[in-house]
């Protein structure tokens, strides 16, 4: 994973007020809970002083008390009370748990995993998908890291193979480009240009045209992606890391055209329903792929032209992890 980057971890409904929720997310224990004003903390779910796990406890005020021997924590991650000292007691400040900065919108949490010296600038959600679209949600395991969950969406070769009886229908196996441009210091923008194999050879990149419309795909570091797939309908996807061999799906089915209350649930379940089916074809192959985690050097794998898109994520992840002082 990559530090000092926003990753979207959970969604708001995940965390209610007085519950803490306990989860593995980045390689970390976590626990997530609210304050009295419903602001989200993340902190480390081991207590400091034995070890326990904080999610167990209780949300008392604007503090986590510790179900092992009380003792409380306040947003900061700072402990404030030690039942066994007394009221009056001087708390150590090396008693403390870790904290990351959080931040809410689009009813997901996401939380700054690194060291903030200062409060960063909020992560960018997708401008285009506004309040006007209704969507519903979904979540898959995968057993890979989630690197090669993400590779799987920026691929556009694979599509009439794996989805042959999906979105790949057709046959259009032929993939001029891809055509991939940066969008911010934190994201890009890819556009698919697949077709029916006539005898032409397939053209790179840097011989199409450039893009008059909507990109197709988009991505936004550290692991947020959207399919365009019309300007009333789309596909989100967070690519949420447990671990270095495990990844959640959050993903969600948005759409605008339908809204009247019963039909826009039943038309959004059928989309829900279809965005599963065509993942399920996906991780059936991705599950297997090696090596589990995808790197920019000494993979071993051949990287052809039609791999652009997976090629340009490889070189920003590397350059952003390069940034922050981390190995590949």
């Amino acid at each position: 994973m990559i530090r000092n980057q926003w990753y979207a971890v959970l969604e708001s409904k995940e965390v209610k007020a007085g519950r803490p929720v306990g989860v593995t997310r980045m390689g970390e224990k976590l626990v997530f809970w609210r304050t009295v004003d419903g602001q989200v903390v993340c902190m480390s779910d081991i207590c400091p002083h034995l070890g326990a796990p904080l999610h167990k406890g209780k949300v008392r005020g604007e503090h986590l008390a510790c179900p092992f021997h009380g003792f409380e924590f306040d947003p900061s991650g700072q402990c404030r009370r030690v039942p066994a000292l007394g009221t009056a007691a001087v708390i150590p400040h090396a008693l403390r748990s870790r904290v990351y900065p959080t931040y809410e919108t689009h009813d997901l949490i996401f939380i700054f995993w690194g060291e903030a010296e200062q409060t960063p600038a909020p992560p960018r959600f997708f401008e285009s998908i506004g309040e006007d679209f209704s969507y519903i949600s979904f979540r898959q395991h995968w057993p890979v890291h989630y690197s090669r969950m993400a590779e799987n969406q920026l691929d556009v070769a694979h599509l009439p193979f794996v989805h042959a009886s999906t979105i790949g229908r057709g046959g259009r196996v032929v993939v001029d480009g891809p055509l991939v441009r940066p969008d911010g210091e934190d994201g890009f923008s890819l556009w698919v240009y697949n077709r029916l194999d006539d005898g032409r050879p397939a053209r790179r990149a840097e011989d199409l045209p450039e893009p008059q419309r909507h990109p197709f795909l988009q991505f936004r570091f550290g692991n947020l992606w959207h399919n365009w797939i019309s300007d009333d309908v789309r596909v989100f996807i967070a690519f949420v890391p447990v671990d270095e061999e495990n990844t959640l799906m959050y993903g969600r089915y948005y759409q605008r055209m339908v809204r009247l209350p019963l039909l826009q649930e039943l038309f959004n379940l059928v989309g829900k329903l279809g965005s599963i089916v065509i993942a399920n074809q996906d991780r059936r192959i991705v599950s297997d792929q090696l090596p589990k985690k995808s790197v920019l050097k000494k993979s071993g794998e051949k990287i052809l032209p039609s791999d652009g898109a997976i090629l340009y994520y490889r070189q920003r992840r590397y350059e952003l992890k390069q940034a922050a002082g981390q190995e590949e």
